[in-house]
């Protein structure tokens, strides 16, 4: 028997694939249990509208992902920070800093987990830092740090 799997299933597969199983199997344990509906024509056809939007969907969001990081390649980022001597500051500037401060300066509000910052800055000075919005879509963010 075909069916669809409404979610992911060990063993058999993920979630919006079509598989075949043993007739028993299906109508004793899986569909009781609302993991999978049968493969009729009209199931079929509304996966494949569920399937083409998903697409569509994250395509739309990849492409909001690629101008956001056009704009942050664009527009660099100043952070004023207390330092001592040789330019060493007190404290660091983290992901944190770096996300208030693009969100204070040019209104664009990015999760701090998506500025890959391997340690925290110690140092003034310019700085190319890694922005991972999306798997297809990242970029440099420049950053410098200025004395009190």
């Amino acid at each position: 028997m075909k069916v669809i799997l409404l979610q992911d299933v060990k063993g058999l597969g993920s979630e919006g694939e079509v598989v075949n199983v043993k007739d028993g199997y299906a109508r004793n344990f899986l569909l009781p249990r609302k993991l999978v509906v049968e493969a009729t024509e009209g199931n079929l056809k509304i996966l494949k509208k569920q399937q083409a939007s998903q697409e569509l969907k994250e395509r739309h969001e990849i492409d909001e992902a690629k101008d956001i990081v056009a704009k942050l390649e664009e527009s660099p980022i100043e952070i004023i920070a207390k330092s001592g001597e040789g330019g060493k500051l007190f404290g660091s500037v983290t992901s944190k800093d770096l996300a208030e401060a693009l969100e204070k300066q040019y209104k664009i509000k990015i999760d701090r987990r998506k500025i890959v910052l391997p340690e925290p800055i110690k140092e003034l000075g310019m700085r190319d830092v890694e922005v991972k919005l999306h798997s297809d879509a990242v970029g440099k963010l420049k950053v410098n740090i200025k004395g009190e």
